[in-house]
């Protein structure tokens, strides 16, 4: 029986695709362990969704974010030996689901507090937590360690995705979360 530990990360290191060294607090693996727990977020979200399209985006969705974490745990020597990247057809993908899915919710204006449903607030959750790897991968292009602008481009509009899918999810309950301005200014 194959373990599950190797012992190989104990003193705080850990390795790129191609076998680079480097510690584990490292920005990369920093952004790339992001993106694993955005996917473990959505995960929850598809496995407690009983909407069949949120479940199908959501797989989807976590098979392009194992490609993305194979290509940020890549240092750009090792590009032709991992040439799996993110696509502007990845980005294009995403903006058609946005437009789908706003044809079949009404978005709100005001504030929206996520917890309505589990499944909502498990899409909310990974929402959240992509734009943490956003922030991450924006730093990696600032210190030149990535170059793909889709990436950038891609996790914005993940984002924007899960914002309106967990929309989505929520509104098959009928019922209404939503709290107004005035209401928060008066913390009500």
């Amino acid at each position: 029986m194959p373990m599950t530990f190797s012992k190989k990360g104990d003193q705080g290191f850990t390795s790129l695709m191609g076998g680079q060294i480097i510690p584990k607090c490292d920005a990369w693996p920093e952004t790339y362990g992001t993106i694993d727990e955005a996917s473990s977020a959505l995960g929850l979200a598809r496995a407690s969704s009983t909407r069949p399209k949120t479940q199908e985006v959501i797989l989807s969705l976590q098979k392009d974010l194992l490609l993305l974490g194979a290509e940020l745990a890549t240092a750009s020597e090792d590009e032709a030996k991992f040439p799996y990247r993110i696509t502007g057809s990845h980005v294009e993908r995403l903006e058609q689901w946005i437009e789908e899915l706003q044809k079949e919710v009404t978005l709100q204006k005001e504030f929206v507090f996520p917890g309505k449903t589990i499944a909502g607030a498990a899409i909310d959750l990974a929402r959240t937590i992509v734009r943490r790897a956003e922030r991450n991968a924006v730093r990696l292009m600032q210190e030149k360690i990535i170059a793909n602008e889709d990436v950038l481009r891609f996790l914005n509009r993940l984002a924007d995705l899960l914002f309106t899918l967990a929309r989505y999810e929520e509104e098959a309950t009928g019922i209404i979360f939503l709290e107004s301005k005035k209401e928060l200014k008066n913390g009500k």
